[in-house]
């Protein structure tokens, strides 16, 4: 199904469910430009996109670094011709593991936590709204988390900033709707993703354990690919009416209206 045939998406963002979006996205007919800190894994993404008959390209994008996301957006124009969606995936993953409470998180990893995913996807969308423009109107989607909205006794900074997140979707939504741009946030749950290799064997079995005591889905965690498969709706024209929207995608874990 060629949903996304013609048009251009920069996922910002890498990685994990990153490499997901940037495989689906391409299956789905867009050309797909991968952007990531660790360039040697986007490329290697790319690679696989464009041997299995898609069109990809990558470059490094750091979300701290705006160069890095203007020169990705230009990027975009230059080999395929503008730009269409925007997918904001990032995250400052260096500072989870001393993001505490507000009593004890020091401001260095605070504030790293929040030059990444705040700021950075503010650059992010100020430098993909005007090529958006230029093509009549497109999509952005953020990644956001259930952190935004669940309240937890850490990671405050972490959640301070995807609901910052979701902030600014609402504003793009709402500021720039009539000129043809949709905005929304998936919020996932437990992701099983490949970098989980590389995190220790006691802090993949307490993600295990928490996703399986607060989901309503007990046969398995989620997967990359079932972020990736609401994404591919929102970027699409089939996803025209939505907008403004934070949607879970988290087992049920988290229930809201």
């Amino acid at each position: 199904m060629q949903r996304l045939e013609g048009k251009v998406i920069l996922v910002a963002g890498g990685g994990g469910i990153g490499n997901e979006l940037a495989r689906r996205y391409a299956r789905e007919g867009a050309c797909v430009v991968l952007g990531d800190i660790d360039l040697d894994g986007v490329r290697a993404v790319a690679d696989d996109i464009k041997r299995a008959g898609g069109r990809a390209t990558a470059t490094r994008l750091d979300g701290a670094d705006e160069g890095s996301i203007a020169a990705a957006v230009a990027l975009a124009c230059k080999d395929y011709g503008g730009l269409d969606g925007l997918h904001a995936n990032f995250a400052a993953l260096t500072t989870i593991s001393s993001d505490s409470d507000v009593l004890d998180m020091s401001l260095d990893a605070f504030d790293t936590t929040m030059r990444v995913n705040t700021r950075g996807f503010f650059l992010c969308t100020r430098h993909a709204l005007p090529a958006i423009f230029a093509r009549g109107g497109g999509a952005i989607i953020y990644t956001s988390s259930g952190a935004a909205h669940a309240g937890e006794p850490t990671r405050v900074a972490y959640a301070m900033s995807k609901a910052a997140g979701q902030a600014l979707m609402r504003h793009v939504a709402s500021k720039f709707g009539p000129q043809g741009v949709r905005a929304n946030s998936i919020a996932p749950g437990v992701i099983r993703h490949e970098r989980w290799t590389a995190w220790s064997p006691e802090v993949v079995a307490e993600l295990e354990a928490r996703a399986t005591s607060n989901t309503h889905i007990k046969s398995r965690l989620g997967r990359p690919d079932d972020i990736a498969s609401l994404s591919a709706l929102l970027m699409s024209d089939e996803g025209s009416y939505i907008t403004g929207q934070v949607i879970s995608v988290d087992g049920g874990a988290t229930m809201r209206s």
